[in-house]
This record gives structure tokens, C-alpha cells and sequence, in this order.
């Protein structure tokens, strides 16, 4: 399913909305609401929202966060992930530390991604064997690609592992990423998609054929949901069938 936005501000706005939503529902059911957080400029806006408008009406003192992917720089370094959502979410809400779970970027990569995954398994509450996060935030790459899952690369195939370090060629640099187990295990996926050089991955992944060569296309959670939003210029050229909406708050 996915819903077209006006605009990255509307497209915020709404995100802000199923944000609270699935908290609210997981704080209710569980007790407690896991999300995993994406970077770039889309969830900044979502976090600044998320931290104005949405400040008290969210239970914070239930939220733990962790990241669906790092650069393997340090956690005050300006491409961190970490740092943006500190900037934007964490330090405006007064977070406390001990709910923040972030990928240990300036860490070994292989090493950080086993730790990572072993502070899933041991603050996710899971069904089964498998931690299962409430909410997963994801983006889109014009390459298709989504976390730190790039195509060709090593992590596409991994089967059993929550977290992976990622050798991404294009860049000459590793990335940690959650794997396709982890993403697969969560109750719901919330793709946020902004600009026209999103539009020919977003087309290719949600129109009528479907996207399973890309990364993106393959997130499939086994028995939880998955919700696009996107602007209207990363909607583009996607058909005329989709559902729409005009966040307002």
C-alpha cells in the first residue's frame, strides 16, 4: 500500500501520524515500542515533528530506539545517523541514553554488527527466535537500495544474521544495515520517499509488476505491514490507483 503526499513537509506530517499511532498500539498491546530509525533528510523532518508537535502526546519513557543502518564513522561525525536523529529527536525529547541503542559506527565493522545484534536479542522482546521491532523506518535510494542494503551486495543474501557489515563498492566504505531477517520479523515497515530521483525505483517496486530486483522491493515483513509514503514527485510515475492523502496537524 502506499499514499501519496503533497509534499516532504506533508509527507512528515503523515509519518508523524502513523509514528504515534503504531507507539500508541505497541505501548497498549506490549507495554513497550521498539522502532528503528533511518537517516537523511526525510526523517529529519519527521523527527522534527515528531519532537514539536507530537512532544507530549507520545509515552517517550516507553520508546526504545535503535537504526536500521550506519556509516562507519564516529557517533559525532556529520554523516552519522546517530547524530542527526540526537540533533533532532533525542536531544529536544530529553531522552535518556539508556533507550537509545545505536550502531557502534566507529567500532570494527564485523564486530559491531555482532554486537548489534546481540543488543537485539537482548532488548527486543521476540516471537520465536527472531526480535521483532514494532516499527522499522526505511528509505529509498534512486538505486533501489534501502538501510545500507545496496544492490550487489554481500548482505542481500545473508540468512540468519540480524545485523551485517556491509561493503558497499560505490563508495569504497562499509556500512552496518539490519538484514532482511530483521526486517522481515517486524510487525511494520514505514517507507519514507521523497524527490524525483526516487521516482523510477519507486515505479518499479510499486507498480504492477512489483520490485523484487530491487532491495527496497524485497522487505517483506511475514506477518506485519508495510506502508509507503512519498511525495508527489517520487510518486511520479507510479499508477493512478494508489490511495492518497493531505496530512494536516
Amino acid at each position: 500500500m502506499f499514499r501519496v503526499l503533497p509534499d516532504a513537509e506533508g509527507l512528515a506530517r503523515e509519518a508523524a501520524r502513523e509514528f504515534a499511532a503504531s507507539a500508541a498500539e505497541s505501548v497498549r498491546d506490549r507495554g513497550l515500542f521498539c522502532v528503528a530509525l533511518s537517516g537523511g533528510s526525510t526523517p529529519r523532518l519527521l523527527h522534527e515533528r515528531l519532537a514539536g508537535d507530537w512532544a507530549r502526546e507520545i509515552a517517550w519513557e516507553r520508546v526504545r530506539f535503535y537504526f536500521g543502518d550506519e556509516r562507519c564513522v564516529p557517533p559525532d561525525h556529520e554523516r552519522s545517523n546517530y547524530r542527526m536523529a540526537r540533533e533532532t529527536l533525542f536531544d529536544p525529547l530529553a531522552i535518556s541514553a539508556t533507550r537509545i541503542f545505536r550502531m557502534r559506527g566507529e567500532e570494527e565493522p564485523r564486530r559491531a554488527a555482532l554486537d548489534y545484534e546481540a543488543e537485539l536479542r537482548t532488548h527486543v522482546p521476540a516471537e520465536g527466535v527472531i526480535p521483532r521491532l514494532d516499527l522499522v523506518l526505511l528509505g529509498l535510494g534512486s538505486d533501489g537500495h534501502t538501510a545500507s542494503l545496496f544492490p550487489e551486495t554481500q548482505a542481500l543474501v545473508e540468512k540468519r544474521r540480524l545485523a551485517a557489515a556491509n561493503f558497499v563498492a560505490k563508495f569504497s566504505e562499509w556500512r552496518l544495515t539490519l538484514t532482511y531477517p530483521c526486517l522481515r520479523a517486524a510487525r511494520r515497515i514505514l517507507f519514507l520517499v521523497t524527490g524525483a530521483e526516487k521516482s523510477d525505483a519507486a515505479a518499479a517496486i510499486l507498480g504492477r509488476r512489483g520490485g523484487d530486483s530491487l532491495p527496497a522491493g524485497r522487505v517483506k515483513p511475514r506477518s506485519g505491514s508495510v506502508l509507503w509514503l512519498l511525495d508527489r514527485a517520487a510518486a511520479a510515475k507510479l499508477p493512478v490507483d494508489g490511495s492518497t492523502a493531505d496530512g494536516r496537524r
